[in-house]
């Protein structure tokens, strides 16, 4: 029996029969993608005025702030993944079932190319071009673009798994705004490169709806391959170790001793 419930969980059949919450987790992911491809490649577009032309730090801010929102907004349905690169690390790891992952990329791709057509139908005909669609820069051959994709989407994969480490004590801040940090961090190095996609799903979105197609193999095997390597450095070589009693304890005082201390402003100021 033992093993029958494991495999029943790694392939995640349990989770068909609660269908509800699994197809929210979908439909989360297909709006998380689109809404990222429509505004993070909408950010791409140029042409508006004479001479304009979007600026690096334009367009790494749009999909990095973009990033980081919509995985608050949708973190507690699907845990925000919105990147096939994110799904199939926690797949590799054994944080995410083959049927929950199929469904998350398969939402995400459809996503991203319902994104990129409805930027597409908003866009003058004159300003589309690209559609915000990712290309190796001419002076680059499709393996150093590989490359590339590998080491970003491995500093994004990363940082994922390092805030999402149930573990970690010393994680302070928002992990969402973290993540979106990572994206827009790499996206100020790698535009040049190769567009700095870091997401499978982001790049076939734009692909789809512009018909550029060059060297698109870049995008699927460098993300995927950046992904699961972080995903298993983390999980096998940086994870941190459960923590002791006594770290809990001195967590949970504290975390009291800021619950009074609101209590007692709280007090003074509608005492005023």
């Amino acid at each position: 029996m033992g093993r029958v419930r494991k495999f029943r969980t790694i392939c995640g059949i349990d989770e068909l029969s609660n269908g509800n919450k699994l197809w929210k987790a979908m439909l989360a992911e297909f709006i998380g993608t689109a809404l990222l491809v429509f505004i993070g490649c909408g950010s791409c577009i140029s042409g508006w005025d004479k001479d304009y032309s979007p600026s690096m730090v334009q367009i790494a801010l749009a999909f990095g702030v973009t990033v980081g929102t919509v995985v608050q907004a949708i973190s507690h349905v699907s845990g925000g993944h919105i990147n096939p690169a994110v799904t199939l690390a926690f797949l590799a790891t054994g944080k995410c079932s083959f049927i929950r992952a199929f469904f998350y990329v398969c939402a995400q791709c459809v996503g991203a190319v319902v994104g990129a057509a409805v930027l597409k139908a908003l866009t003058p005909v004159e300003q589309q071009g690209l559609l915000g669609a990712t290309t190796v820069h001419s002076h680059l051959n499709p393996i150093q673009g590989c490359i590339v994709e590998i080491c970003i989407t491995f500093v994004l994969v990363l940082t994922v798994f390092s805030v999402c480490d149930s573990n970690r004590l010393d994680v302070r801040g928002s992990a969402p705004l973290a993540i979106g940090l990572s994206v827009a961090t790499c996206h100020l190095f790698a535009i040049k490169y190769t567009g700095s996609s870091m997401n499978t799903a982001r790049s076939f979105g734009p692909a789809v709806a512009a018909g550029v197609w060059k060297y698109h193999w870049v995008y699927w095997l460098g993300p995927i391959l950046g992904g699961v390597i972080a995903g298993m450095v983390y999980q096998h070589i940086f994870s941190a170790s459960p923590p002791k009693l006594e770290e809990l304890e001195k967590i949970r005082l504290k975390s009291l001793r800021r619950y009074e201390e609101k209590e007692v402003v709280e007090d003074r100021t509608s005492s005023v």
